[in-house]
């Protein structure tokens, strides 16, 4: 199980690019703000509750573990997309194409108790997942959720191309990001929304919030 101290359809079918050394930025660099109506309605979820646990899927951030734990919630940290790089998990199919072994990745990740989650930061996680783990990946985190408990991703929007640069995200305000470069992954695929309520069909309530920087926030209720 990971905590606060650990790193925690298709449109693109090309593999997905190494991250090189995939080394967690520094932080010192400038970093781009962001309005999101999506974080806006999740932070309305969970304000004014106490000793929630929540889930950050992104890769660790002092910013948003200081912001939760302020508001008296408990935070898990696991950085889903890099750990799927892990090459004891990368297998080689017959024409040649990489895939992910998801026993083997889900054996050892996002490995918690059924229920244990009033809510999840996905960030846009699912957008650069390898195609053959975003489903199960999905329907792991529906198994962790407490029913009522909301998930919040974004999905790129088809104008962003295939080299939309990945960014940690990092909870500037109830309704605000700081926008901070990471390693190079490559976007894998564009979901529409069909594909979006397909994906989350295990869940109960999806919300759609449409932004101007080619992508979509969603909001969805276990």
């Amino acid at each position: 199980m990971a905590s606060v101290t650990q790193n925690l359809f298709r449109l693109f079918r090309g593999e997905t690019a190494a991250p090189g050394d995939a080394q967690q930025a520094t932080g010192k660099e400038a970093r781009a703000k962001r309005h999101s109506s999506g974080l806006a309605e999740f932070t309305k979820v969970i304000a004014g509750r106490e000793n929630l646990c929540i889930l950050d899927l992104g890769p660790t951030s002092p910013q948003n573990i200081a912001l939760l734990t302020g508001m008296g919630h408990r935070i898990y940290n696991e950085d889903a997309l890099l750990c799927s790089f892990d090459p004891k998990y990368q297998s080689k199919n017959e024409d040649g194409s990489s895939s992910v072994n998801i026993e083997s990745f889900l054996s050892e990740n996002l490995k918690y108790q059924g229920e244990q989650f009033d809510a999840v930061l996905a960030w846009d996680i699912p957008d650069y997942l390898h195609e053959s783990l975003v489903k199960a990946a999905v329907a792991r985190l529906a198994t962790v959720m407490k029913p009522g408990g909301v998930l919040l991703a974004y999905f790129h929007t088809r104008d962003a191309g295939p080299e939309a640069p990945y960014y940690r995200y990092h909870i500037a305000g109830k309704d605000s990001l700081d926008l901070q470069r990471g390693p190079q992954f490559r976007l894998q695929r564009v979901f529409n929304n069909r594909h979006i309520e397909n994906l989350f069909r295990e869940f109960s309530n999806i919300k759609f919030f449409l932004a101007r920087d080619n992508v979509r926030e969603v909001l969805v209720v276990r």
